[in-house]
């Protein structure tokens, strides 16, 4: 369908929506048609079921996501900006609503040896490689392959020695809305040469309604038993640790905010939850539950379903305000958070983690489903 056509269907959509209390914002494609390094830039508007969503090719970004509350309110509920100047001007807050890879989370000291030969990657937080480095997957204008009204399929051949990197790695990414409100991302990548790869994608999400307040009262729940301990730079120690009696048991429901403020080293390491948990799987490979979380005010409740090992639950803990973010609302303290799908991280520095390492004849293959619906 030509962008056009697409987008006048996406409004025929939305006006059908409006006499059901639907009151969607659509950002102006205008805001995002440019170009970045010599590359074209665009929105592209997603509906399905009660969800629509609008993306743009920059990171392959999701700028908005609009979920209803029990009483069929849509609110936006994605961190980020409405236009394409504030993403590429701001590096500070650079992983909104982004891909982020080739290697997601942190490596310690940039650093890593890979068949006996040593890699310096750029350090972007405090001496730490984080989401990739520099550039990594966020910072650059993925091709879009085709679109539909309901799914987006991207591709990025990341070159060889980007970020020091070693191998091009051909990443496919496919958004998908699905007509039970669930907002799924599948990934796939091959290789030519030996490389560390381990992708994820970085939504902050407040079920209020992004600058609508606090995710503290928001009821969490993770489905898993062990966390990787962190140090004072966020770089796991190691070793696996045991939930049970910790702040860190989301087996059974918890608000973020109950004991996000206990005595505790790990919440102090990471300013609040900053940690990567080992879900509990019944079998490798298998799409299986991961984490949920119930926002009682507007009866919002996400799942996140997952075949990978881990995932990484951020509490919002750097945001301080100064940062304006859509509707001119700020970007405050523990007003969102982050659920990150992904292998666990620092893994190349780890040998008793699972691997991450991909050769060439491997596929890497990754899903990650965000079900949205109300309580």
């Amino acid at each position: 369908m030509k962008r056009s056509l697409f987008i006048i269907a996406a409004a025929a959509m939305l006006a059908g929506c409006a006499a059901e209390k639907t009151e969607v914002q659509l950002i102006p494609a205008a805001n995002f048609e440019t170009e970045v390094d010599g590359k074209p830039v665009s929105l592209y508007t997603l509906k399905n079921g009660d969800l629509v969503m609008q993306v743009t090719n920059f990171g392959a970004r999701v700028v908005s996501l609009w979920v209803p509350d029990r009483d069929g309110n849509y609110e936006d509920v994605e961190l980020g900006y409405d236009n394409i100047r504030s993403y590429t001007d701001n590096p500070g807050e650079r992983f909104l609503g982004a891909v982020v890879g080739p290697y997601a989370n942190r490596i310690a000291g940039g650093r890593f040896v890979l068949d006996g030969k040593e890699y310096d990657l750029p350090k972007n937080d405090k001496g730490q490689t984080l989401h990739g480095g520099m550039k990594g997957v966020d910072m650059v204008v993925w091709d879009v392959v085709s679109v539909s009204d309901t799914s987006i399929v991207f591709s990025y051949l990341h070159p060889d020695g980007q970020d020091g990197f070693p191998g091009n790695v051909d990443i496919d990414m496919i958004y998908t809305l699905t007509p039970d409100n669930s907002f799924r991302v599948d990934y796939s990548a091959v290789t030519d040469a030996p490389t560390y790869f381990n992708i994820s994608h970085h939504s902050f999400f407040n079920l209020k309604g992004v600058g609508n307040g606090t995710v503290l009262d928001n009821v969490m729940v993770i489905n898993a038993s062990h966390t990787t301990p962190v140090d004072g730079h966020l770089i796991p120690t190691g070793e696996i640790a045991d939930v049970t009696g910790t702040p860190f048991d989301f087996r059974e429901p918890h608000a973020i905010g109950e004991r996000i403020g206990a005595d505790n080293e790990q919440l102090r390491n990471g300013n609040g939850y900053d940690h990567n948990w080992i879900l509990d799987r019944e079998s490798e490979g298998d799409i299986e539950f991961a984490a949920s979380v119930y926002e009682p005010a507007s009866g919002r409740f996400m799942e996140v379903f997952t075949d990978q090992p881990a995932m990484q639950f951020y509490s919002g803990n750097f945001f301080d305000g100064s940062v304006s973010g859509k509707y001119g609302k700020p970007m405050r303290h523990r007003e969102s958070i982050a659920l990150e799908t992904q292998k666990y991280p620092d893994s190349p520095n780890h040998p008793d983690f699972p691997s991450t390492r991909l050769d060439p004849g491997q596929e890497y293959t990754h899903t990650c489903i965000y079900r949205f619906s109300v309580k």
